[in-house]
């Protein structure tokens, strides 16, 4: 997929439809200063643009290398590949760490066990519960009509 193609199936996006939420960046900013200093606008402004700038710069090398190897969906490991190329080695331990601790949390959200699992209660004892509560619910209500 080259730079031009729209990913919604519209218009593809100009760079000045791409932005990041101010409030969000301003307060990790906010949170990586001392108390005694604030960051201007125009400031939180530039940080924002910079971020930006640098997502498409890795993106777009990422999506070089994603074409190279004729695959159709960008991987971590050709983000992890374009920070290199690019020169931003010292990035990757630490992208490497994130990318190991995200997969480690969608392990364990796989293995999160349902309500329905955890109740010990077969299909039709949960449909009869259901069944009771809304009996009851119902009698409460008329009650409250009267």
């Amino acid at each position: 997929m080259s730079d031009h193609e729209g990913h919604s199936g519209g218009p593809p996006a100009t760079d000045d439809d791409l932005s990041l939420p101010k409030a969000t960046v301003a307060k990790m900013i906010s949170e990586l200063l001392p108390n005694d200093v604030v960051c201007a606008k125009e400031t939180r402004d530039l940080v924002i643009e910079c971020c930006v700038e640098f997502i498409h710069l890795i993106s777009s090398e990422a999506n070089e290398i994603c074409e190279q190897e004729s695959k159709k969906t960008i991987a971590p490991e050709h983000i992890i590949t374009a920070l290199k190329r690019l020169g931003f080695d010292s990035f990757t331990t630490e992208v490497e760490d994130v990318l190991k601790d995200h997969k480690q949390q969608q392990k364990d959200r796989e293995k999160k066990v349902s309500k329905f699992e955890q109740s010990g209660l077969t299909e039709e004892e949960l449909l009869a519960k259901q069944e009771e509560l809304f009996a009851a619910s119902r009698a409460k209500f008329q009650t409250t009509q009267q």
